[in-house]
């Protein structure tokens, strides 16, 4: 198959020829900025006299031996492939090629730090990227062992699975030349390829110690960018851990698999983290060089956990094809928010899952390429489009609604033996329902078939009739299925019923627990009761559902929303209102004031700072056109308003600044941003910091009340590797032509920028308020797609598909002169079936535009009258 990808078929064709069994792998870090040395040794059994292939994208491939015969490279080599045959029953193939460093965070990422000059590495293999810095078996369950041997700077620190070796002096330094050694580390167990690692560079270190439940010792080390170093808080990257150690080891029931573990935070990654085997990767913005909303802290916290929860499930024990990749990443989304809750202080951890993640998935499920949890990956290029909301955060939801069907205890126990029955192996989910249906008593088949195998999300909607005196004389849940994915399926959910009492708070009176399947299902229990004043279905935020309120229950939740003592029943009550505006059953305007109300009451900062990104989309995209200037205008007017008397200090302080001067427009907005950049105006407790200044100065920028002076000043003040990027997106907030012509070249028509930049720069392209500057680029986005697609790597490319998509001039009234719909409609049907992965970010992005304009026109119907 030409190119760069990989079948399933394929892949199951050569699991059945081979069997892999060790690596030894030479890389050659000194040789410069270009390329550097790979030499692969791979051991594998065979069938003897059958034909296979070996995995590797690199520009040079120097000789190529199988068994001691040298082949013809020219022969052999083709894409991303080295075609052996004439296998014996045991063979060794060696590879000696020229890797190329990678700017895109594929591959071997190189990275050179403008504050001092030092160069820094990283790998990140996955989903197929381990080809571009050895020839390997590239598929998850052709596992082996790894032994890597390193020769870099003697200066650098070389982090891999295994425990770093003493280096051995290969050439004495001399002058600026501080000489080379090699790091030769020891074989990692059996592991598949895309969680093996190699970081590389003066990372600065923190070191701390553990001791195992078998009592072993496991070292500690956290890392990051020398320039970094003041900032790097290792101790609660430390203690988080150690908490996540505990609860893991004592959940699952089996010590921490590996010899030790590494946490590095590493410049320009493009994931929030990779879970490489004993030597996680993390984003490099969880280093706080500022003040960040405790949303950031705790985020890392959850993906601490999350990388953690991997090392048992994902590394020890690993998925077999890419269709199980939900799995993988479902239970450690699961069991991250379930260990953040238990085991550190943030014990609202599922609150945060219900307004962050499940919102995600809520999203991603009502997109017409949705699809079941258990996804059909019939290539490399399914799997690279497939790192979404279902996989992540829905997988996750059905993992919370299976534990409250099974029970915690019984889910745990199955889980405790799925790891012990397939340790180092590669499994399927079959394997996995075996476990739970051995300790649950229940029969996951039917389970399964609806709630992995199918796609959509359900609406439960309540049904209720009173008499004269307000007592419950019918109570019912309605389950609407969506046309597409008609699938009743069975629900473990709580009705909560909640009573106004004194002051305005809001008392659970009432909660009954049971199990909803079908379209219509009696509460029987709630009969005779008076009804509550709210009636929340699926509190406790059990099931995956929308839901609906009754129009009682609508009435006192807007009066009432900030009445509310615990945050998770507030915070569905917020997605209700969400989904509602969303799916156009509620105006858009109302959903703006709703927010505007009662942001001021919400405690906690990730519900803040998920209602803040929603206020923005809906002011952006779902508002009636001809009031968003109003709507925009009058929002910014109260977020500075309760920025003013916000707590000094406050996370909601510092939230609530940000939110104003993303929305501040026009002069007299504008310039109290500028007085706050510049000092004149202070916030008492707002601390005006590195980062706060970028996002003030690009404000300023996208509002046309900053100047390219203003940009180069401030990159004087912070001249470091984040400042270049956040003056990278300033410039293309600018409104003009030749700013947005300036990004449109170095995005598009060339490909130079490193995956960070190119990032900011996409992110900044449309922030300026005169929308009629991206008219101009319409055309030429359809026309580039296909080139882009095909020239681009996997990551690069979806950047670009998806942050340059014109939803901006989707209007109901048209007032842009462009038909973003009929434009995509024609490039769709001219694309065909070509590039399938390519036509689906295209479809999910022209879905956004019918919605929002679905939405317009409602919020345009209120407005009316």
């Amino acid at each position: 198959m030409p190119g760069e990808n990989l079948t399933r078929v394929e892949a199951q064709q050569r699991a059945a020829t081979v069997r892999s069994r060790s690596y030894d792998v030479e890389l050659d870090l000194a040789r410069g900025d270009k390329v550097f040395g790979s030499r692969t040794t791979l051991r594998f059994d065979a069938e003897p006299g059958s034909t296979t292939f070996v995995d590797l994208i690199a520009p040079t491939v120097h000789s190529v031996t199988l068994n001691g015969r040298e082949l013809d490279v020219a022969d052999v080599f083709h894409d991303s492939r080295i075609t052996l045959d004439g296998l014996e029953a045991s063979n060794e193939v060696v590879v000696d090629a020229d890797c190329a460093y990678m700017h895109t965070g594929e591959g071997l990422h190189r990275f050179v730090d403008p504050v001092d000059g030092e160069v820094y590495l990283y790998s990140q293999f996955e989903v197929a990227d381990s080809r571009r810095v050895l020839a390997v078996f590239e598929q998850p369950d052709l596992k082996a062992t790894f032994a890597f041997t390193v020769l870099a700077p003697s200066h650098w620190v070389v982090v891999s699975n295994s425990p770093t070796p003493q280096p051995e002096v290969v050439t004495e330094g001399d002058g600026h030349d501080g000489g080379t050694s090699r790091w030769s580390f020891e074989a990692t167990p059996v592991l598949s390829s895309y969680v093996t690692a190699i970081i590389a560079g003066p990372y600065h270190g923190e070191f701390s110690e553990l001791t195992s439940s078998d009592g072993r010792t496991i070292p500690l080390g956290v890392y990051c960018r020398a320039s970094l170093a003041e900032h790097l808080d290792s101790g609660n990257i430390v203690d988080i851990t150690k908490a996540g150690f505990a609860f893991y080891e004592e959940a699952f029931a089996l010590p921490y698999p590996f010899a030790k573990y590494d946490q590095l935070f590493v410049p320009e990654f493009n994931a929030g983290a990779m879970e490489n085997a004993g030597a996680v990767t993390f984003l490099e913005n969880y280093v706080f060089r500022s003040k960040v909303p405790d949303a950031m802290v705790e985020r890392r916290a959850v993906t601490i956990l999350h990388e953690l929860a991997h090392m048992w499930f994902g590394d020890l024990v690993t998925m077999r094809w890419w269709n199980d990749l939900w799995l993988n990443e479902s239970f450690a989304e699961y069991a991250s928010t379930l260990a953040t809750a238990e085991a550190t202080s943030w014990t609202q951890a599922w609150t945060t899952f219900s307004s962050l993640e499940k919102s995600w998935a809520y999203r991603q499920d009502q997109l017409p390429s949705t699809h079941p949890i258990v996804a059909e990956i019939t290539d490399l290029e399914d799997v690279a489009v497939n790192f979404d909301g279902i996989t992540y955060a829905k997988g996750a939801s059905v993992l919370k609604q299976l534990v409250a069907w099974v029970g915690r205890d019984e889910f745990l126990a199955g889980v405790r033996a799925y790891f012990a029955k397939h340790a180092h192996g590669n499994t399927e989910l079959r394997d996995l329902l075996a476990e739970l249906e051995a300790t649950s008593g229940r029969d996951l088949t039917a389970w399964s078939a609806l709630w992995l195998e199918k796609a959509g999300v359900t609406l439960l909607r309540p049904v209720v009739e009173t008499d004269d005196a307000n007592v419950i004389t019918s109570f019912a849940i309605a389950q609407e299925v969506p046309a597409e994915w008609p699938t009743q399926r069975p629900h473990r959910l709580a009705v909560g019923g909640y009573d106004v009492a004194d002051g305005g708070s809001l008392v659970r009176r009432l909660r009954v627990e049971l199990d909803v399947a079908g379209a219509l299902t009696p509460v029987p229990e709630l009969v005779g009761e008076r009804l509550p004043d709210l009636v929340l279905v699926n509190d406790d935020d059990l099931a995956y559902a929308k839901v609906r309120l009754d129009d009682a229950s609508l009435a006192t939740a807007l009066e009432h929303l900030r009445g509310f003592d615990d945050s998770l029943p507030r915070s569905l009550v917020w997605a209700a209102a969400w989904d509602m505006t969303r799916d156009g059953e509620w105006p858009a305007t109302q959903f703006v004031d709703l927010v505007l109300r009662n942001i001021d009451a919400e405690t906690d900062s990730t519900v803040v700072l998920v209602l803040l990104r929603q206020l923005a989309q809906t002011i952006e995209t779902y508002v009636d056109p001809s009031a968003r200037e109003e709507v925009g205008s009058r929002a910014a007017a109260r977020l500075w308003e309760l920025a003013q008397g916000a707590a000094p200090g406050s996370d909601a302080q510092l939230q609530l600044v940000k939110a104003y001067a993303a929305r501040a427009r026009g002069e007299e907005a504008l310039a109290v941003v500028r007085g706050l950049l510049d000092g004149e105006i202070v916030l008492a407790g707002l601390a005006v910091d590195v980062d706060l200044r970028w996002e003030l100065l690009t404000a300023l920028a996208a509002g046309g009340a900053a100047t390219e002076s203003d940009v180069s000043a401030e990159l004087e003040r912070d001249a470091t590797a984040t400042g270049q990027r956040a003056a990278a997106a300033a410039r293309a907030a600018f409104p003009t032509a030749q700013a947005k012509a300036d990004v449109w070249a170095a995005v598009v028509e060339a490909d130079e920028l490193p995956n960070a930049v190119q990032s900011a720069v996409i992110a900044s392209f449309g922030r300026s308020h005169d929308r009629s500057l991206l008219v101009p680029y319409v055309e030429g986005y359809f026309a580039s797609l296909e080139r882009i697609w095909a020239e681009r790597t996997n990551e690069m490319a979806q950047n670009i598909v998806t942050g340059l998509y014109p939803s901006l001039l989707a209007d109901i009234d048209s007032s842009h002169g462009v038909d973003v719909l009929a434009v995509t409609d024609t490039w769709l049907d001219q694309l065909g079936e070509r590039t399938p992965a390519l036509r689906r970010l295209v479809v999910e992005a022209e879905d956004g535009v019918r919605r929002a304009l679905r939405v317009q026109a409602a919020d345009r119907a209120y407005r009316a009258g």
